[in-house]
């Protein structure tokens, strides 16, 4: 472990020893960890390898620290070790770069300074917050970190959680005191997969810790990669619940737009004429109409509500909004068949062609995809679906939506294309050879407001969008 304190500093240690809860006299011990470090002499290790952690890793790797990269997955692991990008947001040299070790081998963790822990935290089936992750990976941390360790946990998790939950798992695991013996703190991820310019370097971290020099030193490591800079949260609490609600916030103004986009469609009204119009007002906030997929934002506020029933509080505008969103892929698949029925179509002979797959644009992540959602209710009504996407892996779509992919783009002899996702090669498509292709009295059924319904009208497509 690193040890790179003055003798003026160490005096100054001892002055403040009892106000941090530490022994001046342990020698090189916790204390001396807790002092904030010239971060590069540190050693860093991130234990979760996904589209959070492996960023983290290679932008500590980019800044000249040793990094060890930890997870249980071989396969991740072994494509690492290749030189493979896991993600699809890096490249196959920014895995490569660095002093950064790919392993799955739980003992290196005890060479770390730094612990980071980057674990999904899903929901379960009744929409509760699962943190087995957390646990899981508190217990292999502990059970090989040395003391001195400083353990910063990146998950989404709901306010309170880093101490009920990590923090005793660790110490159980470690035979160790939280505060004394090694030290915690919290900073909620804010990666944006698909977005090149919102990186880790590009977007304001929130920093935590469990007292104000773990905080001090937690905010000197990420200060050193980001250069957006750091904001220090008062308490662990208020950086955990400034990450969900975030989300809750994104999930509350969509579900309003999409309500309202409900409503103007039985007013015969364009939803995005009327927030163009609306938008032309300096505070109008510029949310559209869609599919609400992803990791975070049909995920966190239920961590936030669990918390909030736990407090006594019924949250029903967050509760009522995720009920909004997760009714669009319905919703969709109801325009699809007004479309079809508009065509003259019968249902159970028609074939549709999907347009997008992932749950963003220009990413190729299907998980937590709501197109899933709309082709399972629309196989309700025996339509025929193919899918095609740029960007997904199209052996693993098969898999996960039951449906034939295709390897290249082809309209021929479909009755409707639904554009799910508006990746930026739909762009390019012209809507009087999507009409040609399609059979005598095609419909476009436009989620993601890629297309101008009166261009679609002159191509003598039935139109319809959110």
């Amino acid at each position: 472990m690193t040890q790179i304190i003055s003798d003026t500093e160490q005096r100054a240690d001892e002055r403040e020893s009892d106000r941090y809860g530490v022994d001046s006299n342990r020698g090189s011990t916790a204390l001396e960890h807790t002092e904030v470090r010239a971060t590069r002499d540190a050693t860093i290790c991130v234990v979760g390898l996904g589209y959070v952690g492996l960023p983290l890793a290679v932008g500590f790797a980019r800044s000249n620290y040793r990094v060890i990269g930890y997870d249980v997955d071989d396969t991740t692991v072994e494509r690492l070790q290749d030189g493979i990008d896991t993600t699809g947001d890096l490249s196959d040299a920014a895995v490569q770069d660095g002093d950064i070790s790919y392993t799955t081998d739980a003992s290196q963790i005890g060479e770390a300074d730094y612990v980071i822990i980057a674990v999904p935290t899903p929901i379960d089936e009744d929409d509760r917050p699962n943190l087995d992750y957390i646990e899981s990976a508190a217990t292999t941390v502990g059970s090989k970190m040395e003391p001195g360790t400083t353990v910063v946990l990146e998950s989404t998790v709901y306010p309170g959680a880093t101490r009920e939950v990590l923090l005793p798992a660790l110490e159980d695991a470690a035979d160790l005191t939280a505060g004394e013996d090694f030290f915690v703190g919290y900073s909620p991820e804010r990666a944006t997969p698909g977005d090149e310019e919102h990186g880790l370097e590009d977007v304001v971290k929130v920093v935590s810790g469990q007292n104000d020099r773990v905080l001090e030193e937690v905010a000197t490591l990420y200060a050193s990669v980001v250069d957006a800079g750091v904001h220090r949260a008062p308490s662990i609490e208020v950086a955990e619940a400034c990450k969900v609600i975030e989300n809750v916030q994104r999930d509350v103004n969509i579900a309003l737009v999409n309500e309202l986009a409900r409503v103007f469609e039985e007013l015969g009204l364009d939803t995005r004429e009327v927030l163009e119009a609306a938008g032309t007002k300096w505070n109008f906030h510029g949310y559209r109409p869609g599919l609400v997929g992803g990791h975070c934002i049909p995920v966190d506020p239920y961590f936030f509500a669990h918390r909030a029933k736990r407090a006594g509080v019924d949250p029903e505008l967050i509760l009522t909004s995720r009920s909004v969103n997760e009714s669009m892929p319905s919703h969709v698949a109801e325009l699809t068949i007004k479309a079809l029925n508009q065509c003259h179509k019968t249902l159970r002979e028609s074939r549709v062609l999907v347009l997008g797959l992932t749950y963003k644009s220009d990413v190729g992540d299907i998980r937590s995809s709501k197109v899933a959602d709309v082709v399972e209710h629309l196989r309700e009504f025996d339509i025929d679906v193919e899918g095609y996407d740029p960007y997904a892996d199209n052996d693993t779509v098969r898999d996960a939506f039951d449906i034939d992919v295709q390897e290249s783009l082809s309209i021929d002899g479909f009755d409707a294309v639904l554009v799910a996702t508006s990746h930026s090669e739909f762009d390019d498509l012209e809507l009087d050879d999507v009409a040609a292709a399609l059979d005598d009295d095609g419909a476009l059924i436009d989620v993601a407001g890629s297309f101008d319904s009166d261009e679609a009208a002159d191509a003598e497509l039935v139109y319809r969008g959110l």
